[in-house]
């Protein structure tokens, strides 16, 4: 005969209701198996007094793959005129351990944190390495859509300012002129070429600073060919 412990589930303890009540208000999401995401906020530093002695290290290996995955994607998509080069250099600003620490205090998982206090512990650091466990285990509790849904409905609207860091990237022809006034440099952009390949246009523009040529991009408008002559111009100069 089933008990009513086996028939209704585990009573959850105090601590398991709050983290139930925490992912649903920052992720819109109702966890399966709450062991789980206790697990993915326990630093290591106070795991060995648990029963059985698990971190969130793990969950933080498989979080951390989860989000590159679906990052790259978004990317992918965001950016179809961009080579792999862009791409990889705008993931690894998004993906990074310094914006996982900024989201993590966003969220406020510090409220939910399990560690040994007192301790010296860069409380920063394990903050963003729970949030990446916290994705780990909704991987796992959920699926990856799940996971994708969360990272796009909630984090990337609520707590992850992507688009500051991808303004900070794409704007490269305004970073170029504010660098050409500073050094009182002028800076125009000439069109190299202009072609259609069966209704699809590519443009191939050239910066010139005080008459001498710079860097050279190509797009599908002259305006992604400027950005991109601009991106490579700063490169040419050290300023990226």
């Amino acid at each position: 005969m089933l008990s009513l412990g086996q028939i209704f589930g585990k009573k959850l303890t105090e601590e398991e209701k709050k983290l139930k009540l925490f992912l649903k208000a920052k992720f819109g999401y109702k966890p399966k198996n709450i062991s789980l995401f206790i697990q993915a906020v326990t630093h290591k530093s106070i795991a060995f007094q648990e029963a059985n002695g698990m971190s969130n290290e793990r969950l933080e290996f498989l979080g951390d793959a989860g989000i590159d995955a679906i990052v790259a994607e978004y990317l992918f998509n965001k950016f179809p005129e961009e080579d792999e080069g862009y791409l990889t250099k705008i993931k690894s600003k998004l993906v990074s351990r310094k914006n996982f620490s900024e989201i993590a205090e966003n969220i406020g998982i510090r409220d939910v944190l399990r560690y040994q206090k007192g301790r010296a512990i860069n409380i920063s650091t394990i903050e963003g390495n729970a949030f990446e466990a916290l994705m780990g285990a909704i991987l796992l509790d959920g699926g990856y859509k799940e996971l994708k849904r969360v990272l796009y409905k909630q984090v990337m609207v609520r707590f992850a300012d992507v688009n500051k860091v991808l303004e900070e990237e794409i704007d490269f022809k305004s970073k170029l002129f504010i660098w050409c006034q500073k050094n009182r440099l002028e800076v125009e952009f000439k069109t190299l070429t202009e072609e259609n390949h069966g209704g699809f246009w590519k443009y191939t523009m050239m910066a010139v600073i005080n008459n001498q040529n710079y860097g050279m991009g190509t797009g599908s408008s002259k305006k992604i060919a400027e950005q991109a002559a601009s991106r490579e111009t700063l490169e040419l100069m050290g300023e990226l």
